[in-house]
């Protein structure tokens, strides 16, 4: 399987999903490895086949990434003897999922084109891919990111936002500190339309007494059946109760009906400008399509390293070179 005419083979047997015709915005990869974007598209839409919420998983892998220290592949690095801590040991980071469809996709690019493409790119590169797949939302990404050679648990901790923020803290975040805009939150938020959240995430909404911000009933015949109290396992609850599995704009439908898990969803409707946003996306679902390309484009360059001095193309995308 190592032969690379064989595994060219089978990746053009194999490969149904088409390159994105729109092209990406500067593209690094053209002309050293003309197949990169292709590859890793193959890779995404074998894994979306084989597990569907490995796509909500790879779109959550990328902001968790970008929002530490850049987009930088610094979540994907594995604890070692010289970082006992890194960005994926955080509590924040414990329920993160895709990380061996980056690696399959590195262990790809390595044959056909070795020490060309970092695993910042592949992990950009597979957000795009699973969000074209789930509801044929199109962006471009450009190439050339390096990887990262620092990533810290505490700092994953410090840049991510809990879901007990409020919209102030939330601003803060977003708006003041990563240099995106009010809508890109509300837009970006609507990313919880799909995957996952365990129960100790939200349960001090339910106990001892359920949050007025929470529908009654959603709260007493959906989530407490989900997540009792004192239970021995940690359970979870999809973060869309309707259509758990599609990315679409129910997301703003639910958070309207106050049908939402985390607090910081509800608290979008704590402002004119976020709850007119929420109203629209609700109501206009190509709306969010359309500013979710966007935003997401936006999210992918967020502090992209660039100068060898300080980034590298790993070898592994769970190990920085020694």
């Amino acid at each position: 399987m190592k032969n690379k005419a064989i595994l060219f083979a089978l990746f053009l047997l194999y490969s149904t999903v088409p390159t994105n015709s729109r092209g990406v915005g500067h593209h690094k990869h053209t002309n050293h490895c003309p197949d990169a974007e292709n590859i890793v598209k193959f890779v995404v839409a074998k894994a979306m086949n084989e597990t569907p919420g490995i796509g909500a998983g790879l779109i959550r892998l990328l902001f968790h990434d970008c929002f530490v220290g850049g987009c930088d592949g610094s979540v994907l690095l594995d604890p070692s003897d010289r970082n006992p801590e890194p960005e994926k040991m955080a509590a924040k980071n414990l329920g993160l999922r895709g990380f061996e469809v980056i690696d399959e996709a590195k262990r790809l690019l390595e044959i056909f084109c070795p020490h060309v493409v970092s695993c910042a790119d592949i992990l950009a590169f597979a957000a795009r891919d699973a969000a074209e797949i789930l509801n044929g939302i199109r962006y471009n990404v450009s190439a050339g990111r390096l990887d990262g050679k620092v990533s810290s648990a505490a700092e994953a901790e410090k840049n991510l936002p809990p879901p007990t923020f409020n919209l102030e803290e939330l601003e803060d975040l977003f708006v003041t500190k990563k240099n995106l805009t009010t809508e890109d939150l509300v837009v970006l938020s609507g990313a919880h339309t799909i995957g996952r959240s365990h129960c100790s995430s939200f349960t001090k909404r339910l106990y001892p007494n359920i949050d007025p911000t929470l529908d009654l009933e959603f709260a007493t015949s959906t989530l407490q059946p989900l997540c009792p109290p004192y239970a021995n396992t940690d359970g979870v609850a999809n973060l869309d109760y309707v259509t758990p599995v599609e990315l679409d704009s129910q997301y703003y439908r639910n958070v309207l009906d106050r049908k939402t898990v985390f607090f910081s969803d509800w608290s979008l409707l704590t402002s004119n400008e976020t709850r007119d946003l929420v109203v629209q996306y609700a109501t206009k679902p190509g709306d969010w399509e359309a500013d979710f390309a966007v935003s997401m484009a936006k999210l992918s360059t967020l502090d992209v390293i660039t100068d060898r001095k300080k980034g590298e193309i790993r070898r592994c995308c769970r190990s920085v070179n020694y």
